[in-house]
C-alpha cells in the first residue's frame, strides 16, 4: 500500500475509534459532573483538604479555588524539583537550577509542560512520579473543573452558583483521569512501552561501543501526558524516542488518547445544557478544522519539489521512518490543537509551511478540540463571539443558549481572546530587540523568527511543543516563558468563570422567530469562521514574517 492511502487510512481509523466512544464518554463525564452521590475515597479526600463539596460557589470563590490550588501545586512541585537530590529514586540527579525548577514548575502546573531539559539526565523517578505526572493529573483537572463551570452558567439561571471548584477537582481525577489512564497505560505496556524503576545502564552495541539505556515508569506517565493533553515526556526525544513510542500501533493510539477528551467533552456539554444538538453543533466546528489541518498538513510534508523529497517519499527529516509522513503529520496536527505539546518529530525539520500549520494550530487558540477542558471553554468563548457577529448582522441582542450576550458577557469574551496574543506577540518583539535573547537563536532569516514566535505561541498557548533551533535554557527564556505559561492559562479563566458568573445570573429567554438556531450547519459555519478570522487578523503579520515567507520563497 502507498504512503498516501495509508496515511488516510490512518485517519479514517482515528475517526471510527473517536465516534466510537464519544457518546459513552462524553455521557458519563455529564454523569460524574452532575451527581450528588460521593464516593467513599472522595469524602476521605474532603475531610483531609477541609472541603465542603456541597457548598455551592460563585465565580469569585471558584476563582480563589482554582488560583490557591494551583500556587500550592507550583510551590511544592519548585521545592520538589530544587532538592531532588536528597530524596529517594534520584538516580543522583542534580538539583534543578532555580530558574529552570521555577520554569518547570509553571510549565507542569499550567498544563503546558514545556520542558527545557532532558528529561533522563535532569529528572530522577521520584521527581517524575511525585511530581510532573501528578501534575499531569492535577493540571488536567482543573482545566476541566473550568469548563464544567462555564457549561453550568449557561445551563442555571437566577443563582450564580458554579458548583464547587473541589468537587469538581477531585471528581475529575478519581472517576474520570485515573481510571482512563491505568487501562491507557496497560495497553502501552502491551504495544511495547517500558514501565520499570530501574536506573540507566549500559549495554554493548553490534560495534562494540557502549550506550546507556534508560529505565523508568514511562508508560504510566506517557497515558496521562497524552490523555490529560499534557506533553511532559520522561526522555528529551518525547514520544519519538522508541522507549515512549515504538511502533506505529502504539503511536495512533497516543494520537487516539490526545483526542479523546477534548472530542468528548462537547457531548458532555450538550447534556449538561439539555440539548445534545448543541453540542453536535461545537463538535462539528472542532472536527472540521481539525480535519482540514490534518490534510493540509498531509498535503505539504508529502509534496516533492526537490530530488531529496522525492526519493525519500516526502518531507522525512526530522521524522523517524517507523511512523512516516503520514504518522508523523497526523501526530504534529493532534498535539498543537489540543494543547498537549508532545511530539513524535521534530516540528523544525518541517517544511516551511508545515511549521505554519503547527503554529496556527496553537494560535487558533487551541480549540479543534483543545486541551483537556481548556479546548471547550474556549469553542464556547468563540460560540459567544459568534453569535454576536450575528446579532450585529440582523441589528438584535445576540443570545445564546437563552442567555442574552451583552456588553459585560462580550467585554469579557475580548478580554479572553487578546490576552494569548498580548503575550505572544509582545514577548516575541521584545526577545528579538534584546541582543541577549538573540544569541540563542541558532537560525537566521524567517527560520529564526519562526523560532522564537514558536516558542513564544507554545508556552502562552499551554501547548509545550518546541520548535527546536532555539537555546531556551537561559534565565530569560526560562523566565519570561513561564510568566507566559502561567499569565496565560489563568487569566483566561478569570474571564471564563467571570463570563460563567455573569450568564448564571441571568434569567433565561424565551426563543422567538428571530433567534438564531445554533445547532444548525449555519451557526457551526460562522463558527468556523469566526475561529479561523479572528487568529488570522490577530497573527498574519508575524506568520508572514516567518513560516510563510520561508515556505512561498
Amino acid at each position: 500500500m502507498g504512503a498516501v492511502p495509508a496515511a488516510a487510512l490512518q485517519v479514517l481509523a482515528l475517526v471510527a475509534a473517536l465516534a466510537l466512544v464519544h457518546r459513552p464518554l462524553g455521557d458519563y463525564m455529564a454523569a460524574v459532573y452532575s451527581g450528588r452521590r460521593h464516593l467513599r475515597v472522595e469524602r476521605w479526600i474532603y475531610r483531609t483538604i477541609g472541603a465542603d463539596p456541597d457548598t455551592g460557589q460563585r465565580w469569585p470563590a471558584y476563582l480563589r479555588g482554582v488560583l490557591a490550588f494551583s500556587l500550592v501545586g507550583l510551590l511544592a512541585l519548585y521545592a520538589l524539583l530544587r532538592l531532588q537530590r536528597q530524596l529517594p529514586l534520584s538516580l543522583g540527579t542534580a538539583p534543578i537550577d532555580a530558574d529552570q525548577a521555577f520554569n518547570t514548575a509553571a510549565s507542569f502546573v499550567s498544563n503546558t509542560n514545556w520542558q527545557s531539559y532532558s528529561g533522563e539526565a535532569a529528572m530522577g523517578h521520584l521527581a517524575q512520579m511525585a511530581g510532573l505526572a501528578v501534575q499531569n493529573f492535577l493540571s488536567a483537572a482543573v482545566g476541566m473543573a473550568v469548563a464544567v463551570a462555564l457549561v453550568r452558567g449557561f445551563a442555571r439561571s437566577r443563582t450564580g452558583e458554579l458548583g464547587n471548584f473541589w468537587a469538581d477537582l477531585v471528581r475529575g481525577v478519581v472517576r474520570v483521569l485515573l481510571p482512563l489512564s491505568t487501562v491507557a497505560a496497560l495497553v502501552l505496556v502491551a504495544t511495547g512501552v517500558v514501565q520499570n524503576l530501574a536506573s540507566p545502564h549500559e549495554v554493548t552495541t553490534l560495534t562494540g561501543g557502549t550506550q546507556t539505556l534508560p529505565g523508568g515508569p514511562v508508560a504510566s506517565q506517557e497515558a496521562i501526558k497524552n490523555l490529560g493533553t499534557n506533553g511532559g515526556g520522561p526522555f528529551n526525544a518525547n514520544s519519538a524516542h522508541p522507549f515512549e513510542n515504538p511502533t506505529p500501533v502504539s503511536n495512533l493510539f497516543e494520537i487516539f488518547l490526545l483526542l479523546v477528551i477534548p472530542f468528548s467533552l462537547p457531548r458532555t456539554f450538550g447534556r449538561m445544557v439539555g440539548n445534545v444538538r448543541q453540542g453536535y453543533a461545537i463538535l462539528a466546528a472542532m472536527g472540521v478544522i481539525w480535519l482540514g489541518a490534518v490534510v493540509a498538513m498531509t498535503a505539504v510534508e508529502f509534496a516533492h519539489p526537490g530530488s531529496a523529497l522525492q526519493a525519500a517519499g516526502g518531507a522525512m527529516e526530522g521524522k523517524e521512518q517507523r511512523f512516516g509522513v503520514g504518522g508523523s503529520a497526523l501526530f504534529a496536527v493532534s498535539t498543537t490543537m489540543t494543547s498537549t505539546g508532545s511530539v513524535n518529530s521534530f516540528h523544525s525539520s518541517y517544511t516551511g509551511l508545515g511549521g505554519g500549520i503547527t503554529l496556527l494550530g496553537m494560535m487558533l487558540g487551541e480549540v479543534a478540540p483543545g486541551g483537556v477542558g481548556s479546548g471547550l471553554y474556549g469553542m464556547l468563548v468563540m460560540a459567544v463571539i459568534a453569535v454576536f457577529i450575528a446579532g450585529l448582522m440582523v441589528g438584535r441582542t445576540p443570545e445564546y443558549l437563552g442567555k442574552k450576550i451583552r456588553s459585560r458577557e462580550i467585554t469579557l469574551a475580548a478580554l479572553y481572546i487578546l490576552v494569548t496574543p498580548a503575550l505572544v506577540l509582545g514577548l516575541t518583539a521584545v526577545a528579538l530587540a534584546l541582543p541577549g535573547p538573540r544569541e540563542s537563536i541558532l537560525n537566521t532569516g524567517p527560520h529564526g523568527f519562526t523560532e522564537v514566535l514558536y516558542a513564544y505561541t507554545s508556552g502562552a498557548n499551554n501547548n509545550g511543543s518546541a520548535f527546536a533551533g532555539l537555546a531556551a535554557d537561559t534565565p530569560w527564556y526560562n523566565t519570561t516563558i513561564g510568566l507566559a505559561m502561567l499569565l496565560g492559562r489563568f487569566l483566561p479563566m478569570v474571564f471564563v468563570l467571570a463570563l460563567a458568573g455573569s450568564l448564571a445570573d441571568q434569567a433565561p429567554v424565551p426563543a422567538t422567530a428571530g433567534t438564531l438556531q445554533t445547532h444548525r450547519p449555519l451557526f457551526g459555519g460562522l463558527l468556523v469562521g469566526s475561529v479561523t478570522v479572528v487568529a488570522g487578523l490577530t497573527y498574519f503579520p508575524a506568520l508572514a514574517l516567518g513560516p510563510l515567507a520561508e515556505g512561498l520563497r
